[in-house]
């Protein structure tokens, strides 16, 4: 074994505290397999251009519907099949693309394992998979080795063995995995993102984002849903808590921090030029989901007994091969409005989205902030120019629209999307070493090379256009 796979293996080691024992053996078994890991002659699938992309869809709830009703609204797809274990979400699909003047899709159901079927099909060149976290690598892998193109939602692995898998069968397969991480469309990101590569920030530093949002309501509605069950909402499905909630129970780190950690990813070059190297995290007591069932439905009532592991407030320090560190938030039991919380900053100056503001060195007024609306409007994005007509209505104020866009136009090109596997383990990789370290008492963990050192030569290719 070389140093890097002993470092990797001694950290994965370290899961048992917080994830089993049975998975640490499991995650080091796989550090070893990945540092010997070649790609098996004829093992690859081609990827062949096509005119249309048809895409099938694990998972169509609410966040698997807004998917299936954008991809519908496209003339360049074809959709012939989606699976969903709940007879509900699967009405409402059918009426969603009878509502776009869609065929009835076939539908795969009737037990948790239905969507393997699915993939066997010869007819999808995609899978888009929205299910509960749980089952999201699983399900990529499953779908690269069907020979598809996969588009696995956030966060796209739970535990480092994890992250090796979605790696280990893209390089296998030659089958892309994008991770549909959202908020690197998100217009003022991708303005910043033409900012840092326009230079006018100077050379990065420090950067700090995290998911910081109210999810009371959604862990537990009113206070008295029990805690694993669901309650209907109508049209809009079932309550997340179902699966979010067991989460908030039982795991202590930032188990979601790919919406933050996305954007910095693509402006740091992380994969391409550089990577995350070192990490360390701490976490608060655990007290605002009790407090919050406490004042909703009283201390009496049987959710007041559940025991919360995660901790209000986790913060993750992460270093970086080229220098710079980044520090990451997650806050989801106690009030506040939403914010991610980006901070840009470099030697020539700052952006910090919570202001709106940005202090640009010899442009803006000497040590004042400056709005950063003209800004962001001057270095708007060629893609939402080109497309901003077509997001208008799309989710999270149109920047859903252009992750499936990316995913569709990559699949017609039979190229690799512009997210891909290593992406998706690095950013998800910060779930378990935050846990891993927060259970060492704020240790520092090291960050598994997924590229195996294929960072170095690897380059930028997010959004350096308009096409996608």
């Amino acid at each position: 074994m070389d140093r890097r796979t002993f470092l990797t293996a001694g950290t994965i080691a370290g899961a048992g505290v917080t994830l089993g024992a049975r998975h640490a053996a499991a995650a080091a078994a796989a550090a070893q397999d990945a540092a010997a890991h070649t790609v098996p002659a004829g093992a690859r699938f081609e990827r062949t251009p096509r005119e249309k992309a048809r895409i099938g869809f694990i998972g169509t709830g609410l966040r698997g519907r807004e998917h299936l009703r954008l991809i519908s609204l496209r003339d360049d797809t074809l959709i012939p099949a989606i699976c969903d274990i709940d007879a509900g979400a699967i009405a409402a699909s059918q009426k969603l693309l009878a509502d776009a003047g869609r065929p009835d899709a076939e539908v795969y159901t009737g037990g948790e394992y239905a969507w393997q079927d699915m993939i066997a099909r010869d007819d999808l060149d995609g899978v888009i998979i929205a299910t509960p976290w749980l089952w999201h690598t699983r399900m990529a892998v499953g779908v690269m080795k069907a020979g598809k193109y996969a588009g696995v939602e956030v966060s796209a692995a739970n535990t480092l063995e994890e992250c090796w898998d979605l790696v280990n069968a893209y390089e296998t397969t030659g089958m892309p995995c994008m991770i549909m991480e959202n908020v690197c469309y998100r217009r003022d990101v991708m303005a910043i993102l033409q900012m840092v590569r326009a230079g006018l920030f100077g050379e990065l530093l420090f950067l700090e984002c995290g998911y910081q949002h109210d999810l009371r309501e959604v862990k537990f509605n009113n206070g008295r849903q029990p805690y694993g069950g669901g309650v209907e909402f109508g049209e809009k499905g079932f309550s997340e808590a179902k699966w979010r909630t067991w989460h908030s129970v039982h795991r202590n780190g930032d188990i979601y921090p790919t919406h933050g950690i996305g954007p910095v990813g693509v402006y740091l070059d992380i994969n391409r030029g550089n990577r995350f190297t070192a990490m360390s995290s701490v976490a608060t007591k655990a007290r605002g989901l009790h407090k919050y069932i406490v004042d909703q439905a009283g201390s009496d009532h049987p959710n007041a007994s559940v025991r919360f592991k995660l901790g209000d407030m986790v913060t993750s320090t992460i270093q970086t091969q080229q220098g710079e560190t980044i520090i990451v938030k997650h806050d989801t039991n106690n009030p506040r409005p939403y914010s991610l919380g980006f901070r840009v900053q470099g030697t020539d100056g700052l952006w910090m989205d919570v202001m709106d503001k940005l202090h640009i060195e010899g442009r803006s007024p000497k040590h004042q902030w400056e709005d950063a609306n003209a800004w962001l409007e001057k270095y708007d994005h060629p893609l939402w120019k080109r497309f901003e007509d077509r997001a208008v209505g799309a989710g999270h104020g149109g920047m859903d629209f252009f992750v499936d866009h990316a995913f569709v136009e990559a699949i017609k090109a039979g190229v690799n999307t512009p997210l891909d596997a290593y992406d998706a383990a690095a950013w998800s990789a910060i779930t378990p070493l935050s846990e891993m370290s927060i259970a060492a008492g704020g240790a520092v963990q090291t960050f598994p090379d997924f590229t195996r050192g294929r960072w170095m030569t690897r380059q930028p290719v997010f959004s350096l256009d308009d096409s996608y």
